[in-house]
């Protein structure tokens, strides 16, 4: 099946707009696509000019012009300001040719478009919690006026990408994930709500920001952070029954104790823990099919202990215990290690979380060292330490390993441990390797080897997807076991003679879709679903997809 075929629901909304304001309101504006009648009957006769334009001529027009504009920020800004003019366009375009707009959209680019974020701005987009709506928070979110909200996705701007923390330039990093959302999966944009928690900021140089546009205040107490994000919680499910919340980008600590505390509780997820951990394992279960080795006689080791190693760390364990192994079994087959050194028992700097994968280990601070001693088969960067995957280190691996598996996680793209040259180059060819960046084709000894991008974005659109579909009471770790082999099991013969450990980008509604139906057929046979099973699950999954159309 084409993947552009896939696309099924048209939006074309009816509302009593006419003139000007119909001009205006970018979810139901055609721009030139109006026809004669149309623009008698809405007055919008001598607002327009006179050619009569399809929805592909538009689209052309956008293409061209991108083709005109190098800089990858400019290009940014006039994409944000083509949703805001016509929504309909601006997903038509980007979902022609997603391998082109992921960058644009979402990593590397949106970094930049964070940082700049105050000198951007143009439009409100998305809601802004502050602390001083504390005992409001129901009454503000009505304010949103589209009432079916399925998902909010909410960051505190704490941990944006390798940028610390950026306060309420993060906005852009819930506006883009929920972009991909429809520009990759096909959800609905209209029950998409990007949400900034306005908590403070603990980055000076932006608190004196003559353009910075969130609160000029410290952060709030970690007490007051509970208390706050519960009111949030609470007034979400209030104000928008059975959505799912979308945690995005949040302080490590406090994202893994949001996470635990509310994941059995309500309709939830933190990509930046689950979403990094099922893209993680998708990677080395795709790897497996390479090497025909089995996850149970891996040996992984992390560069990074911070939210997205433990995350990846526990989903890895999960996984291991259902293979047979004891919970003990299986952090034995981890090791960590962060700017301190090895994770290990004598340790009196580490976190509860930590302590569970701390073993009696000699302490160092030797990276080498422990490479040599464990042999990883597995090497995984979560460090944002750019270059830490030194030569000596890819040479290591190579020595012990016929076909190291190696990932650099950390983005953008100056905090990656390592380039693809460098690994494919310093491991001689043997490497495996995956970025959580998109690298260029690397030429090596007479092969041209294509790098995988181990970006979450194979998983939470489709992740998304699938809680749109089947409106789970909860996302368990098996959800996103499962979207981790749905995943791997997509990169076919054609893509591992390429070296690749993630699916082709140009069908990636396509991949998503099959992701996505293989999470529905998990929620259904869990109990987790709560709409009525169908008799075919892809058809109607496909049947619930957005298309952007007049």
């Amino acid at each position: 099946m084409a993947t552009n075929n896939l696309a099924k629901i048209e939006k074309a909304p009816k509302s009593n707009l006419s003139g000007l304001n119909l001009l205006h309101d970018p979810v139901r504006n055609k721009g030139t696509a109006y026809t004669r009648d149309d623009r008698r009957q809405l007055g919008l006769e001598g607002l327009l000019p006179h050619a009569v334009e399809t929805l592909d001529r538009q689209v052309e027009r956008v293409l061209d012009h991108l083709d005109h504009v190098k800089d990858e920020l400019d290009q940014y800004s006039y994409l944000m300001d083509l949703e805001a003019r016509n929504e309909t366009v601006f997903y038509k375009a980007v979902m022609s040719d997603p391998k082109r707009f992921i960058p644009i959209l979402y990593d590397p680019t949106v970094a930049d478009a964070c940082e700049a974020f105050g000198n951007l701005y143009r439009r409100p987009r998305g809601m802004y919690i502050t602390r001083h709506m504390k005992g409001r928070m129901a009454e503000v979110l009505r304010n949103w006026p589209q009432k079916d909200i399925r998902f909010v996705c909410v960051s505190t701007g704490g941990r944006i990408l390798g940028l610390g923390d950026i306060g309420a330039n993060g906005m852009g990093i819930p506006i883009g994930k929920l972009q991909l959302y429809t520009a990759c999966a096909a959800v609905p944009p209209d029950v998409l709500l990007p949400v900034l928690f306005d908590i403070g900021t603990s980055n000076e140089h932006l608190r004196a920001d003559p353009f910075y546009l969130g609160t000029r205040e410290a952060p709030v107490s970690e007490a007051e952070l509970d208390e706050l994000t519960e009111e949030f919680v609470q007034a979400v499910n209030e104000v928008f029954p059975g959505c799912c919340v979308h945690f995005e980008d949040w302080k490590g600590t406090d994202a893994i104790r949001m996470l635990d505390r509310y994941k059995d509780k309500i309709l939830c997820y933190n990509d930046d823990i689950q979403g990094t951990a099922s893209v993680a394992l998708a990677g080395i279960a795709a790897a497996m099919k390479q090497t025909g080795g089995k996850l149970k006689d891996q040996r992984i080791l992390f560069l990074g202990a911070g939210s997205a190693g433990l995350g990846i760390s526990k989903l890895i364990a999960a996984e291991l215990q259902t293979l047979g192994l004891s919970a003990e079994e299986a952090r034995k087959r981890v090791r960590l290690f962060d700017v301190n050194g090895l994770i290990e028992s004598s340790r009196t700097d580490l976190t509860e979380t930590q302590k569970l994968w701390a073993q009696n280990e000699k302490p160092t601070n030797n990276f080498l060292e422990v490479i040599e001693s464990f042999k990883p088969t597995v090497l995984i960067g979560v460090s944002t330490k750019p270059r830490a995957f030194t030569k000596e280190v890819i040479e290591a691996m190579s020595r012990l390993n016929d076909r190291p598996v190696i990932f650099a996680l950390s983005n953008p793209t100056h905090k990656a441990e390592c380039t693809a040259e460098q690994a494919y180059t310093w491991s001689k060819g043997k490497a495996l390797f995956a970025a959580g960046v998109q690298f260029d084709e690397v030429a090596y000894d007479g092969k041209t080897y294509r790098p995988g991008q181990a970006n979450n974005f194979y998983i939470y659109p489709a992740i998304g997807l699938a809680t749109y579909a089947a409106r789970p009471k909860l996302l368990n770790d098996e959800c996103f076991i499962v979207a981790a082999h749905a995943t791997a099991d997509q990169v076919g013969p054609s893509l591992q003679a390429k070296g690749m450990l993630f699916p082709s980008q140009e069908h990636i509604l396509e991949t998503e879709v099959t992701t996505a139906t293989r999470i529905v057929e998990y929620m259904f046979d869990a109990g987790l679903a709560t709409v009525e099973r169908p008799r075919e699950i892809r058809s109607w999954v496909e049947s619930l997809l957005y298309a952007p159309a007049y």
